[in-house]
């Protein structure tokens, strides 16, 4: 601690020498040939001027790259509503250091310089925008999911890697910065839009989508306002084989010819995702210019998706009857690669048909006071989203032989049996609905003051304050249907055709027997759900709420003296977070929930966060940058509670800690920028993150309540017990309900760090047309432990090279990533890794005049597998498959 602190302090001590020698020089200086520079916030607010084309967007995100006074990367829209591409997300993969994970087949969130996505914030005009969980089962997370805001409202965008005191705290990889138009940066009645039609073959379907923007201003240009809706459809289709875990041969007692701790593959799972994702979205600026020094700015923000869902999974379960596994095949690295297990054994079938609506709505108002070398800013707001996640859930079982193998899946002893909907029947349970109602809130103001001096180094002085309240509130209830029934009453839609991508993969298994959305809806809701008697266990666990109360001001100097410039600053920070939730104090099953078990965590904590920029212009080329400076993120909301989420069925789960402290870092960055052309740029980057703490999520076993313990035997003379029963059985649950689960919970694991290098080209190549857009990046870090960090990938590329000339303009876009740690998808899964991973996408363009233009678009045209796998490849986790996707669009603007 003490080393960083000293080398944060020398940084520091060495910037204000510089700055005081500047100052000292520059006071010799006649005052009238000195114009101090634009700072970063001023640079950036011209670049609302529209820009057409590849080539003249690269070049104005170039000119914001290089007058900003910190380490930014940039992306420019290429016209209004003509974002890079249909997702953010996507998009940002052209800037160094930017990689994103698709589990979904698309990017979500980001990660900047090797950091975890949750740890990088992002902000709309300044501010934060409330988000909602889409997925039954996930958490509410701090990394922003880019596929939530429209990118046709998107005009420009910023990465700051280093920060500067007057920019937000929370990022510890870096701060990404959108931007919408303003309508008094616009053409009085512009408008412009979009048709297009979005394509998934793997789904062999298409959905529609459309854009449309309007921009007022008068005369005067005092008063304007702008309107951008739109509205976006597309197939998501996944399939994939998962694994959810792995257990010793020691296990099967029947079982000879294998060692003892070789590791068994215990779920292996023919899994199928289904989604239509719809968007709807509307964001809108009223501007108003009261005079030259004075403009206010009121703008709103609603977007309401629908991310249905439907998510089918056929998975054995060896060791629920582990006495009924016979046969056993050891592969290399002490692996079991196949196996065998008799007619006693359960196949279970689980249908998760889903309602997901996320919500989110927001409004903002700025001001901005400018004159006579005062400025005077401000900014208030709130955003709010929530979501009634609505999961109907069915597990039909099957009892009878089956062999399987690990890269094939399952193949049924008796195949036209396994195809009888009535031989798929309740198991003690069949199913239950669950309700997650996820409501998020973001309260925030900030009041800006700055004053700007002639005759010396530093021109500007910036102070401010700055307070943000956040709240989360989470919870769960599950009701139960009659434990009775088959598939044949349920109804069925013939058989699943999945799994084709997979060579070899069983045709048992890959084309099982298929329920249908709306059957196993229809089924549940007419069971009925006992909505009288909610399962006690699962609201106590799922049920949470999370407050945190940022507090902060920042004094910052810009200075400027000859080929020297930058900022200096300090920022302080009072966090106050209080969390809730449920501590058992006995049985939930037979006690209902006590207000007393409800237990609230407290914790209080400032932060002094100083920063320098150093940028060295030394030729009219060339572009030297010095960054240091500490920064303070916190873990995501559901870690901090103590919380927990259980899957009764594979005995996992997860939980958050009360007691975790921020992380905190000091971050470095050195970085040299060559502007060897117009249009033109070389750089390299060099990056050093020392993490004072870092969090890490251990798997520990815990003793927690199973709600279907009380399931009720519907045959209990027929010999099949129930789920629970077999848990108990095989020794894994005692008759209580109580049973040993795999709890991952995160932890404060001590120091880290993260250090690494990004080299970036970018160059028209002259009048030709072509230009190429390129990009490489070294991460390395680890824990205190030794342990990799989550989400870092060591090497990735980008290589993006274009064509535009007269009416076409094409361009292909390539990234690859090395393999890096991720979480399993399963609620409670242990981490996994993720497979070195390469997308290729391309576009086409055709201008047939200034207001016609088509566009198509590819992506993941290699059709990539996205592969985890636990300890090493040997030891597969999960499979997945989401195909190519295709999008025509026809754009016009007035």
């Amino acid at each position: 601690m003490k080393v960083r602190k000293t080398a944060l302090s020398a940084s520091i001590v060495l910037a204000l020498s510089i700055a005081g020698s500047a100052a000292a020089q520059q006071t010799s200086t006649s005052s009238a040939d000195q114009q101090a520079p634009a700072s970063s916030q001023e640079a950036t607010d011209i670049d609302a001027v529209v820009v057409t084309g590849i080539r003249a967007s690269l070049m104005k995100s170039l000119d914001t790259k290089r007058s900003a006074d910190a380490v930014v990367e940039a992306l420019t829209a290429e016209d209004i509503g003509d974002f890079p591409n249909t997702n953010v997300a996507e998009a940002m993969m052209q800037i160094p250091g930017v990689t994103i994970d698709r589990r979904f087949g698309q990017g979500e969130r980001v990660s900047i310089d090797g950091t975890d996505p949750s740890l990088n914030l992002t902000f709309l005009d300044g501010h934060p925008v409330a988000q909602s969980i889409w997925l039954f089962g996930e958490q509410p997370n701090r990394g922003f999911d880019q596929t939530q805001i429209a990118s046709e409202i998107i005009g420009r965008l910023e990465v700051f890697k280093s920060p500067e005191a007057r920019l937000p705290e929370g990022s510890l990889g870096g701060t990404v910065m959108m931007h919408t138009r303003k309508p008094l940066d616009m053409d009085a009645n512009s408008i412009a839009g979009s048709i297009g039609y979005n394509y998934s073959d793997q789904a062999s379907e298409g959905k529609p989508s459309g854009s449309i923007l309007y921009s007022w201003k008068n005369d005067a240009e005092t008063i304007g306002f702008n309107v951008a809706a739109q509205h976006y459809e597309e197939q998501v289709d996944r399939q994939g084989i998962e694994i959810f875990g792995y257990v010793d041969a020691s296990t099967f007692e029947n079982v000879t010819g294998v060692s003892p701790d070789a590791q068994v593959p215990n779920f292996i799972n023919a899994a199928w995702f289904q989604q239509e994702r719809k968007r709807d979205s509307v964001a809108a600026n009223l501007q108003f210019k009261a005079n030259d020094d004075l403009e206010f700015n009121l703008s709103g923000l609603y977007i309401k998706e629908q991310f249905d869902n439907y998510n089918q999974s056929m998975y054995n379960f060896l060791t629920l009857t582990a006495d009924e596994v016979d046969q056993l095949t050891e592969g290399n690295n002490g692996i079991v690669t196949s196996g065998h297990s008799g007619a006693g054994s359960n196949v279970f079938y689980d249908n998760n048909a889903r309602v997901s609506e996320p919500t989110t709505k927001g409004l903002d108002l700025t001001f901005d006071y400018d004159g006579d070398g005062w400025g005077m800013s401000g900014q208030i707001g709130q955003s709010k989203a929530d979501n009634d996640l609505v999961q109907y859930f069915i597990e039909p079982a099957y009892r009878g032989g089956f062999s399987w193998d690990i890269n094939k899946g399952i193949t049924f002893d008796d195949p036209a049996s396994a195809r009888d909907p009535a031989r798929w029947r309740a198991d003690g349970f069949f199913g239950n609905t669950g309700i997650f109602k996820t409501e998020s809130e973001d309260n925030y103001g900030q009041l800006d003051f700055s004053k700007k001096f002639t005759g010396g180094a530093i021109y500007e002085v910036q102070a401010g304050v700055r307070r943000h309240e956040h709240k989360e509130d989470f919870s769960l209830n599950v009701y139960g249907i009659p434990p009775v029934g088959d598939l044949s009453q349920v109804g069925t839609i013939g058989f699943a055709d999945t799994m084709d991508g997979f060579d070899g993969f069983s045709s048992d298994h890959g084309n099982h027997i298929y329920a249908g959305r709306d059957n196993v809806i229809n089924w549940v809701k007419n069971a009925p759900p006992n909505f009288a008697n909610p399962d006690a266990a699962s609201f106590i666990n799922n049920t949470y709420s999370i407050e945190q109360t940022n507090t902060a001001a920042y004094a910052q100097a810009n200075f400027s003296a000859d080929n020297l410039r930058g900022n200096l600053g300090i920022r302080y920070v009072q966090s106050d977070i209080e969390s809730t939730a449920f501590n058992v104090g006995g049985d939930p099953i037979t006690l209902p929930p006590q207000a007393d078990w409800l237990q609230t965590s407290k914790s209080d904590n400032d932060y002094w966060l100083p920063s320098v920029n150093l940028i060295y212009d030394a030729t009219d080329d060339v572009v030297l940058r010095f960054a240091v400076a500490k920064v303070v993120a916190w873990a995501p909301y559901n870690q901090m509670a103590n919380n927990i989420f259980l899957n009764d069925t594979t005995l996992t789960g997860s939980g958050g800690n009360a007691e975790l402290d921020a992380y905190e870092s000091t971050n470095f960055n050195l970085s040299a920028e060559w502007y060897f052309d117009e249009g033109a740029l070389a750089a390299i980057n060099f990056f050093h993150k020392d993490i004072a703490n870092f969090i890490e999520t251990d798997a520990l076993t815990e003793r927690q309540f199973n709600s279907t313990s009380d399931d009720v035997d519907p045959n209990p003379n027929d010999g099949i017990p129930t789920q629970f029963q077999n848990l108990v059985a095989a020794g894994l649950c005692s008759a209580d309900g109580f049973c040993d689960y795999s709890i991952q919970r995160p932890r404060n694991a001590g120091s880290g760090n993260v250090e690494g290098v990004t080299l970036s080209i970018q160059q028209p190549y002259g009048d030709t047309g072509f230009g190429l857009v390129a990009s490489y990046t070294y991460a390395n870090g680890e824990t205190a432990a030794g342990n990799d960090l989550p989400y870092q990938s060591e090497n990735q590329v980008t290589f993006s090279p274009y064509y535009e000339k007269g009416p076409l303009s094409a361009r292909l876009s390539y990234d690859w990533r090395s393999s890096y740690l991720a979480g399993g998808f399963v609620s409670g899964a242990p981490p996994v890794s993720v497979d070195a991973y390469g997308s290729l996408g391309a576009s086409l363009g055709w201008r047939f005049n200034d207001n016609w233009q088509i566009n198509f678009d590819a992506q993941n045209l290699l059709d990539e597998e996205y592969f985890q796998y636990f300890g090493d490849k040997s030891q597969p986790a999960n499979r997945y498959l989401t195909g190519r996707r295709y999008a025509l669009s026809l754009q016009f603007k007035y």
